[in-house]
């Protein structure tokens, strides 16, 4: 690719973008806040700093939704910020973008436009499956025969795909990941201690306190607004609380993987029994996660080192590698209507 070239990886919670022309990566908040509907307050994780907290002529959201792009506009002008960040500049260059395997091809083209029609010029746009980024992010040879388990647990969604040859083989997407489990924790604090609690206080608890096979006792303080006499209140949440609340998510994660362990061929299982599973993506910090895993299925649990950084890492050795090259692909539709 030429020398003006970006690896992306667009997820719902964080935006990752990696700049071969200075080597620099950044990962933020994938997050903006719109002043007035239409003036760029903030972006990135100085936006995120205003989650929750913002006054009704600020709006701050996310633009992805469960993996795939809700919010076109926003969205858009997320990107040229982020890129504009990056290089100081909106030029333009080549640019390889991570898509999750199991979505539509109108979903994947989603990605492929977002950069075609913004007002960075790009000279060619490419998009690569997420599992494969992640694999090679890992430092796994993706091209060879043995087949490969990766296990993405995102914000929103968990990717379960199983690699060979270059490709993917099996794959399966689900709406659970670290936002579901926040989700699960505000509404038991709420029912067990009459709390009311923000998603951000709940991620914190997540992280405090989540542990995957409850093989200890813990404590973390939370703020938030008492139900019965509205004022704000603190409460002492106990970890014991915390997996009640998040079992039933990660045993939906656990059957998924059986799903795909079931369906897979029996000379790819022998690959993945040999080297184990890859747990990628921010949820893979989850105490005991990969001992839960270890339990369900027998097998061992490849654990990286910063796991949601995987994909990124992996787009920006294809994107610098001529080697790589070829797990690049132009979107279905696209090649259709040109």
């Amino acid at each position: 690719m030429a020398q003006h070239s970006y690896g992306i990886d667009i997820g719902t919670s964080n935006f990752k973008l990696f700049s071969v022309t200075n080597k620099k990566m950044i990962n933020e908040k994938n997050i903006i806040a719109i002043k007035n509907k239409s003036e760029i307050y903030s972006f990135g994780d100085p936006a995120f700093e205003m989650y929750e907290k913002a006054p009704s002529n600020i709006d701050v959201s996310f633009p992805v939704k469960f993996g795939v792009i809700a919010d076109i506009k926003n969205m858009g002008t997320l990107f040229e910020c982020f890129v504009q960040k990056v290089n100081g500049q909106n030029n333009g260059g080549d640019f390889c973008i991570a898509v999750p395997t199991d979505v539509t091809e109108v979903e994947k083209r989603a990605f492929y436009d977002l950069i075609a029609e913004s007002r960075i010029k790009s000279k060619r746009i490419n998009v690569v499956e997420k599992p494969i980024a992640d694999a090679v992010g890992v430092g796994l040879d993706v091209e060879s025969p043995k087949g490969k388990l990766i296990i993405d647990i995102g914000a929103d969604t968990t990717e379960i795909s199983v690699i060979s040859l270059g490709g993917i083989v099996l794959s399966k997407i689900i709406k659970t990941g670290g936002n579901k489990l926040d989700d699960t924790i505000c509404n038991i604090v709420r029912k067990q201690h009459n709390l009311i609690i923000g998603s951000r206080t709940a991620e914190q608890l997540k992280i405090n306190l989540a542990d995957a096979t409850n093989s200890g006792e813990a404590v973390h303080v939370a703020y938030g607004r008492n139900i019965v006499t509205g004022l704000p209140a603190m409460r002492d949440i106990s970890s014991e609380l915390i997996y009640q609340a998040i079992q039933e998510c990660l045993r939906s994660i656990m059957d998924s993987i059986k799903v795909i362990l079931e369906r897979t061929p029996p000379e790819l299982s022998a690959d993945i029994i040999e080297a184990g599973a890859y747990l990628t993506g921010g949820s893979a910090l989850i105490k005991n996660l990969d001992a839960l895993i270890t339990q369900e299925t027998g097998l061992k649990v490849n654990i990286c080192d910063a796991p949601a950084e995987s994909a990124i890492r992996g787009l920006a050795q294809i994107v610098s590698n001529d080697k790589l090259q070829g797990l690049m692909y132009v979107p279905r539709e696209k090649q259709y209507n040109d």
